[in-house]
């Protein structure tokens, strides 16, 4: 799966290929979660999640997922995709009950962890086990969390592997869902030989979700191993941001920076949140 630097004319022509074959979601009125096919019970967590209408990608991608199509989508964070994964795999558990049923691969335990609230929070009401396997926390407890089988897993690639690897009585030969979420990061991340090793050990008879905020080279190879005939679905062209994002910049000098910036988090009555890519402050 790994493959040399992009070539920019051949990202393109992938890009152009993936927003011709769907792009409802950009075209249709805001639809309910009742008329893309939810189940009332799923529909009615909505409802108490705040969720009037579908997003874009939502209304795209869910209809074809509940119908049980592979998809690929590319769109960005903050867009919805979680909700597009999650409901057809809550869904499909409804009607087929089973432990170890789904598993979402991300890049990051951060994002690992907030999808882990978010299926928590929409399987509520039908009983749903989520298990968060990441980094940086004992494997031994982790070890317990697997032996409970739960429905969902989510994980970071490096972390599912030393437990497919080394702990006792754990598989996943049973697994009926494989969600790849945020693609790009992933591989980005070079975690290629990791997934690799989850493709080989998992079913070749199951639905798989791949999201992506672009099409590189790499995420359309990681496609063509892991997905059949995906419906592709495109509501995000390469560097979009959400449209209800609110993007802000401050001129301050070098030495005023970590100054500034908690001035901003006292005074100002945003919400924010502030990352960096190593452990120390960066700027």
């Amino acid at each position: 799966m790994s493959d040399s630097s992009s070539d920019e004319e051949n990202v393109e022509r992938s890009e152009a290929k993936v927003s011709k074959d769907v792009n409802e979601g950009e075209k249709d009125e805001e639809k309910t979660f009742e008329q893309l096919g939810v189940r009332d019970v799923l529909c009615d967590v909505c409802k108490r999640l705040g969720w009037k209408a579908a997003t874009k990608i939502q209304s795209a991608a869910l209809p074809h997922a509940l119908a049980g199509k592979d998809i690929i989508g590319l769109a960005e964070t903050g867009s919805g995709k979680t909700a597009a994964f999650a409901l057809p795999i809550l869904q499909a558990l409804l009607d087929t009950p089973q432990k170890l049923f789904a598993l979402v691969i991300t890049p990051t335990r951060e994002l690992a962890f907030q999808i882990g609230e978010q299926f928590e929070a929409l399987g509520t009401s039908i009983g749903v086990l989520v298990a968060v396997i990441v980094g940086g926390i004992d494997m031994s407890t982790q070890a317990l969390a697997l032996a409970k089988r739960p429905h969902i897993i989510i994980a970071t690639p490096g972390r599912l592997v030393d437990h497919l690897e080394n702990t006792r009585g754990f598989n996943l030969r049973a697994l009926k869902y494989l969600v790849l979420d945020e693609a790009d990061r992933i591989l980005n991340m070079d975690f290629e030989v990791e997934l690799d090793k989850i493709l080989k050990v998992i079913p070749k008879n199951r639905h798989t979700y791949l999201y992506s905020a672009t099409m590189t080279k790499k995420v359309a190879k990681l496609e063509r191993a892991s997905l059949k005939d995906p419906v592709r679905i495109s509501v995000s062209t390469k560097y979009q941001t959400v449209e209800k994002l609110k993007q802000y910049y401050l001129f301050i000098p070098q030495k005023f920076k970590v100054d500034g910036l908690l001035w901003l988090i006292v005074t100002k009555s945003y919400d924010f949140i502030y990352f960096v890519s190593v452990a120390m402050l960066v700027f």
